[in-house]
Order: structure tokens, then sequence, then C-alpha cells
């Protein structure tokens, strides 16, 4: 078989989707959207010190499973791309998304393809956990680390690579991958109920402000979170304008 012709069998059966190009930012249109809303970075924890002088002192002793702590994404706030992910959107999708974690399939490359699937070879983690604090998205994520890394230290894998970034003190980026329409309303890009989920990738360089990475557990995860305690009189402006949207919608 041709690859042509593999290529529109792979898409008529629903195996491949269509070519789909990357929205960017201040535009609407149907297609990938990325959001680069998170970071991971060791912090100066006991545990992670204790890595840090172990390395130093020639004891390679890395942690497995290697799980660190993240902000994945907001709803209802604007991103570095202009956009807004509506609370039933973004909760719908992290719901379906729920059943890959339980799978152990809710897989994320090392950096973003210009693509709506998954390339087993550039597998760098595999999300473990999510819940929500308030109108922020956060969870776990365990590095894919290969045996070499884990004994000697020897980079072979994407997750080897990710792994010996944090360990060198590099901040990281997690950034979701998902395909949907965006559409401007009273001045504001909104994403579209048809939007789907992919994964999270990691990547250099977040697009949603005050999200990181954490192997300090919760509490290393605090300072970017919003506050939850907020009162209802004191939400943004962004908030209200979704609500007359979903008005004029209405009427």
């Amino acid at each position: 078989m041709k690859k042509n012709e593999l290529d529109a069998y792979l898409l008529k059966e629903g195996l491949r989707r269509p070519d789909l190009e990357i929205i960017k930012e201040g535009k609407t249109g149907h297609g990938i959207l990325i959001e680069n809303d998170g970071f991971m970075y060791l912090k100066n924890s006991k545990e992670n010190q204790m890595i840090r002088e172990g390395i130093e002192n020639g004891e390679w002793n890395i942690p497995h499973p290697f799980v660190v702590d993240a902000v994945f994404q907001k709803f209802g706030i604007k991103n570095a791309n202009g956009r807004i992910y509506p609370e039933e959107v973004l909760k719908k999708q992290v719901e379906i998304y729920q059943q890959k974690i339980d799978e152990r399939r809710a897989l994320g490359e090392l950096n973003h393809p210009a693509e709506s699937t998954i390339d087993l070879d550039r597998i760098a983690i595999n999300i473990i956990e999510l819940h929500w604090e308030g109108r922020t998205l956060v969870g776990k994520l365990e590095i894919n680390t290969s045996y070499g890394f884990r004994k000697y230290g020897i980079v072979s894998t994407r997750g080897d690579q990710m792994a010996n970034l944090l360990l060198n003190g590099y901040k990281i980026g997690v950034s979701s991958r998902g395909v949907g329409s965006v559409e401007q309303k009273l001045g504001q890009y909104i994403v579209g109920d048809d939007f789907e989920l992919i994964c999270w990738d990691v990547v250099s360089d977040p697009s949603t402000n005050n999200a990181f990475i954490s192997m300090d557990g919760e509490n290393g995860l605090i300072p970017w979170l919003e506050n939850t305690e907020r009162k209802e009189e004191n939400k943004d402006l962004i908030s209200e304008k979704i609500q007359k949207i979903k008005d004029i919608l209405k009427n």
C-alpha cells in the first residue's frame, strides 16, 4: 500500500486526524491549540538538596519513580497566547482525560510537535494525578527515566534529558496540546466547546503566568495558586465578560 493510500485509509478509519494548522495568538478558527501553561523545576527542599549533594560527591542516586508536582492549566484567565478556556470546556476535557491517567497512558512528549498525535519515540512524562484547586489544575507527573540514567547518569531518552535539566536547576515548562476552535467575543479570544485535549508536553516556555512544577510537594505550588478564598465580588473582568457572552447567546 502506497503512503498516500495508507494516509487516506487511516484518516477514513479515524486513526489519524486531517492535517491541521496551529492557531496562533490573536487568531480565530479551528486547529491545533498549544498552551504553554506550566513550569517545573527542582527547588531547594531537603530531599532535593540531598540528591544534589550526592551528585557532587559522586553518588548518583536518582529517585524512581521520579515524580514531581505541577500546575498544569487554568480556566477563566487569559493566558499569554491571549486565549481563555471557559470552566465547563476545560473541566469536561480533564474529566475525559482521567481515563488515560487510570490506564497509565497519559503520556507527553519533550517539546511540542506541530501535530495532533503523540509520538512514542519522544515520550518524556506520564501524568499520574490531576485535581482542581479553585480555577487551577494541579497534579503529579512521572518522568520517564531509563535504567542507564538512574544507575550511571547516562542520558539516552527524552525523559533522561528532562530529568537532567531539572537536576541542574533549569526551569522547564508544561504545555497543553489540543484541537478545537477559537472565537472572538466581546474583544476576547474564547476556546469553543468543541475543544479536545490531547496531552500535556514538556517545553521551555510557558504561556500561563505563575504556573510551576515542583518536587517540594503541594506546598511548593502554593505561591502560584490563586487565592481560593477570594470573594465573589472580586472576580476579574474576564469572568464577567464570559457570563455576558453566555447571556447574549441565551437571548
